[in-house]
């Protein structure tokens, strides 16, 4: 079984990977060159990033007395940003909305 240091190196470098592919593709489109440091210091930026808003998911949660995280959460998270807001909410309602319509359906699609 991996330890959480093993996962930790393997989401890392997953996200490396990703980033680096999005990078990639972006350079090219422009025709322009990103040294692999820049890669690495956004990689780094971006793990920072999602450690942070993972801490205060889990923080939200708690606070609300629940164990799991929830779209309240997530939406409370957003709620600092108009613009990511705004897409979440919408998109949470298409969603809702969806449900609702499956579930009067009897469920099936």
């Amino acid at each position: 079984m991996a330890t959480n240091e093993e996962t930790e190196q393997r989401l890392k470098s997953a996200l490396w990977y990703a980033i680096g592919q999005i990078i990639d593709e972006d350079s090219l489109r422009s025709d322009s060159n990103v040294t692999p440091q820049f890669i690495g210091a956004l990689t780094e930026m971006a793990w920072a990033q999602i450690e942070t808003v993972a801490k205060d998911l889990e923080c939200f949660a708690k606070h609300a007395g629940r164990t799991q995280i929830s779209t309240d959460d997530v939406m409370l998270l957003a709620r600092r940003n108009e613009g990511l807001e705004s897409v979440m909410r919408t998109h949470l309602e298409t969603l809702r909305a969806e449900k609702a319509d499956g579930g009067a359906r009897g469920g099936r699609r």
